[in-house]
């Protein structure tokens, strides 16, 4: 039985779910009924981070153009240009046992795809999801709805996943940025130039 989470929520991820090695990171969306010309092209991807929150290069940032690291730990599936049909929109896999040992956090984020351009943010999107499914067995493991509290942000950090010891745990986080993928990328400590 999956688990739905509120916003901030941490859980246990390996603890309570014993052999839980790869998983499969679902996001999905749908846009409201305002039509400003263009579709809405969101993109998710995947931060690499530190023990100080941050990466350290563009290596540690996974997304459509850059679809895994070095060892094949976080794979990106491709990039969803129009976020239809049921389901997840996109798909970052994560291999636990392969995460080097010095990445102490997972930062999961969404991005809308020239935003400004298209005079698009997250204030137009609804049912926004992340779920976090067993790969071996497609179990649904835990679910996060983000809720209709957004406006104007471009960006969204959805969730972190981090380490405690030997164990993964998942972050619930939720947390809009203005500025889209430059905003975020400052954040986690790399220049988007």
């Amino acid at each position: 039985m999956s688990i739905s989470l509120s916003k901030g929520q941490r859980i246990d991820l390996t603890k309570t779910n014993p052999g839980l090695q790869k998983v499969i990171i679902g996001l999905g969306w749908d846009t409201n009924k305002y039509n400003g010309g263009a579709e809405f092209d969101l993109d998710a991807s995947a931060f690499m981070l530190y023990q100080d929150g941050k990466a350290k290069g563009i290596e540690d940032f996974i997304f459509y153009n850059n679809a895994k690291t070095p060892n094949g730990s976080v794979i990106h599936t491709g990039d969803n240009r129009t976020g239809e049909g049921d389901g997840d929109d996109e798909q970052i896999k994560i291999d636990f046992s392969l995460i080097p040992e010095q990445i102490q956090r997972v930062g999961i984020t969404v991005t809308i795809h020239d935003a400004v351009a298209r005079s698009q943010n997250f204030g137009q999107v609804s049912n926004a999801f992340v779920r976090v499914v067993d790969e071996l067995s497609d179990r649904e493991v835990l679910r996060f709805d983000l809720g209709e509290d957004f406006s104007i942000e471009t960006a969204v950090v959805i969730c972190e996943l981090y380490r405690q010891g030997t164990e993964w745990k998942f972050q619930a986080v939720g947390s809009g940025f203005s500025g889209g993928l430059s905003a975020l990328c400052k954040n986690y400590g790399l220049d988007a130039q």
